[in-house]
């Protein structure tokens, strides 16, 4: 059994039947399923787990410990939750396949498969970028910022009050660079809000929240701006000076493409129309 998918242009194959049936129990990846065809890289089961001989990166969510690293050959990541069994994912450098083998429970499973996927699609100028992305005339706009800012809270806002304005992906949507020209994607990777659309924009501006007892917006310097981008950025990718160039040009195609903006903000309607009008010029 086999399944294909397809992310901001990127087609991939889960190959197997575990893969398959488990991917089933992940909320978000029907809608980009894709027709058979030629395919960038594949998911497969294995069973001979390589070692970690370098860990780069240790992070945890939950009860979750994870660790990045290097093996002999390539990349690996070990995900392993409280009590339970752990997760392994591996690829070797240069080559189109990622490995995985252990607990294949939804939450391990599709952190995995995120992962996985950045590190086969980063060195075609795609990178997830952790934000909240809304649409309005077409034209898309990310919402940075650490977890607990607000960025739910303000893309919510903008669809209340904005007339036309819809939520693209409220966790991780997926940058692509084309031609010197950035676009964002849906992506089957949406956080807590089920929101998992297979589309594409052209990126129009990219905001950093912050809170604040004031709504006041200002146009960011471009080092200011690589400060406000960079932290949005996949971790995991930051330890290995090979993934961070590609990161790093990625993020430099940014930078040139869209103006970048701080937002100290209130959670009300004000916030969500200062935004719009500072950026599409609108007079609402």
């Amino acid at each position: 059994m086999n399944r294909t998918y397809q992310v901001a242009g990127h087609r991939f194959m889960l190959w197997g039947d575990k893969l398959c049936k488990a991917v089933e129990g992940i909320a978000g990846f029907r809608p980009f399923e894709s027709q058979d065809g030629e395919v960038l890289f594949a998911f497969m089961e294995d069973t001979a787990v390589p070692v970690m001989e370098n860990v780069e990166y240790t992070f945890g969510y939950e009860d979750v410990r994870g660790f990045f690293g290097r093996t002999v050959k390539g990349f690996m990541l070990k995900l392993e939750p409280s009590g339970g069994n752990a997760l392994y994912l591996w690829c070797t450098d240069g080559g189109n396949e990622v490995w995985i083998c252990g607990n294949l429970s939804a939450r391990l499973y599709r952190f995995a498969l995120w992962v996985g996927y950045g590190l086969m699609t980063l060195p075609y100028g795609t990178i997830a970028v952790h934000s909240s992305c809304i649409v309005y005339r077409d034209r898309a706009v990310l919402f940075l910022g650490e977890s607990g800012t607000g960025k739910s809270t303000h893309t919510r806002l903008w669809r209340e009050h904005v007339e036309g304005a819809f939520l693209l992906n409220d966790d991780s949507p997926v940058l692509r660079v084309e031609d010197d020209v950035v676009r964002v994607y849906g992506s089957p990777w949406s956080g807590k809000t089920p929101c998992y659309r297979q589309e594409c924009y052209k990126l129009e501006a990219c905001v950093r929240l912050s809170q604040a007892p004031y709504n006041r917006i200002t146009r960011l310097s471009v080092l200011q701006a690589y400060g406000a981008v960079h932290p949005s950025c996949p971790p995991e990718f930051a330890y290995d000076n090979g993934l961070y160039d590609h990161v790093s040009r990625c993020v430099d195609k940014l930078l040139q493409a869209v103006p970048f903006y701080h937002l100290a903000c209130l959670p009300d309607r004000e916030a969500a129309r200062l935004a719009c009008r500072t950026i599409f010029k609108d007079t609402i």
